[in-house]
């Protein structure tokens, strides 16, 4: 069981770091392409297009690790787990 708990703890650790390497590289490679864009086309705005698109997926993958609300998340199925367990204790 403790090993579960280590294992649960490891993943959530490992989900914050990605996004925040995610969230990192987003911003980094953005403030490049405004200076791309604005050095070589200044009339013809394109960067929005990047930062609106990747910021989509930058929310979802917020959304994935900062949600609380996921219907089939881990809290649900360790509910689910422990109300099948005591279910069966009952038998």
């Amino acid at each position: 069981m403790q090993q579960s708990e280590y294992d649960r703890a490891r993943a959530r650790v490992q989900a914050l770091r990605g996004f925040s390497m995610h969230a990192i590289t987003y911003v980094l490679v953005n403030l490049m392409l405004v200076v791309i864009n604005l050095i070589t086309s200044p009339d013809d705005l394109w960067f929005y297009w990047v930062t609106f698109g990747w910021g989509i997926a930058l929310a979802i993958h917020a959304y994935a690790v900062f949600g609380s609300s996921r219907p089939f998340g881990p809290e649900w199925e360790e509910r689910k787990i422990q109300e099948e367990l005591d279910r069966n204790q009952g038998r």
